[in-house]
């Protein structure tokens, strides 16, 4: 008899955090969509452009960021830990 009386009782329990756990990861799957949805729209595919006017794009962005980290580098300001993180080394 005490079967059948804690069996439900076990059930509820289970199914009480099987809900609380599917209620939480919907949070997070809505969460997670919220944040990835901001980020796709900033760089999606609905900029107005070409495949290849979106090369060339990101091939110019490339190579100023290039120029600029050379441009650096020659005026002795590299602090990006390169060179600098070795001397601190034993």
């Amino acid at each position: 008899g005490l079967i059948f009386v804690w069996f439900p009782r076990i059930l509820t329990m289970t199914h009480i955090l099987l809900i609380k756990i599917i209620i939480r990861r919907e949070k997070d799957r809505e969460r997670a969509q919220s944040r990835s949805g901001n980020k796709g729209k900033a760089g999606s595919k609905d900029d107005g452009l070409t495949p290849e006017q979106r090369r060339e794009r990101d091939a110019k962005a490339l190579q100023e960021k290039a120029a600029k980290k050379a441009a650096q580098a020659a005026a002795g300001g590299n602090t990006a830990g390169g060179a600098g993180g070795s001397k601190n080394k034993k």
